[in-house]
């Protein structure tokens, strides 16, 4: 299946932008009457034929159109501090979308080592898992926040953080129901500050375990993903 993300579609004609319309001429090797799918990343699978195959405005008719495809029956907010080596938090971002994630927001903490990450680098990180994973939703990245303007804000579901320090934690799998909302904090290398867990307590957010091991930043993101999905199955 050729994938392509197209998330200003509408109508039954549409053009690709030149980056998309470049891969499928000169890369694929597409050609008129060749079929292509198109997602808008909010749910709409689109099937398509090519009817003009110029490499910079490669234009398609839309056949067919699903929606909602692939929809979850959960809702996943994960919150992380990136990492300093960047390469590990973009791993994150590519598996979290693979496994099944609707939001990200990468957040300033006392201890975070990076202090900013390129928005725009992100999100083709992210759209190039959505498309290799076959996903007709892209995750919402959002732009990076500081930890106490972030927890702050109103949320509904379940809220949790993940913390190494010693004081009674709820597995994460017994403190989430399925078909639910879920809110996860993911601190930085160093942790969270103790000043920032109770931050996260006075506002509503309950200490959750991934397991019994020590995990890295960017794992800790993972693994909440799976235990999610897991749970939804």
């Amino acid at each position: 299946m050729h994938l392509f993300y197209t998330p200003d579609i509408i109508g039954e004609t549409y053009t690709l932008c030149e980056e998309e319309s470049k891969h499928c001429v000169r890369v694929l090797r597409l050609n008129v009457g060749d079929t292509v799918h198109l997602i808008d990343g909010h749910g709409g699978l689109y099937t398509a034929q090519i009817s003009s195959a110029h490499d910079k405005r490669c234009t398609v008719h839309v056949a067919h159109a699903q929606q909602e495809f692939g929809k979850r029956s959960y809702h996943l907010h994960i919150a992380i501090a990136p990492t300093k080596n960047v390469e590990r938090y973009e791993w994150f971002l590519e598996k979290a979308t693979e496994i099944g994630i609707d939001e990200i927001t990468p957040l300033l903490c006392e201890r975070s080592e990076r202090k900013a990450v390129k928005h725009d680098r992100s999100e083709k990180v992210i759209t190039a898992a959505v498309k290799q994973s076959l996903k007709a939703y892209h995750p919402r990245l959002n732009p990076m926040q500081g930890f106490a303007d972030f927890v702050a804000q109103g949320f509904e579901g379940v809220k949790g953080i993940a913390h190494c320090m010693d004081s009674p934690k709820t597995p994460l799998p017994l403190a989430v129901s399925p078909h639910s909302r879920l809110l996860m904090l993911v601190g930085p290398e160093g942790d969270f500050s103790p000043s920032e867990v109770d931050i996260a307590r006075r506002h509503g957010f309950a200490a959750l375990s991934l397991g019994a091991g020590r995990l890295r930043t960017e794992t800790a993101g993972v693994v909440a993903c799976s235990m999610v999905a897991a749970l939804n199955l």
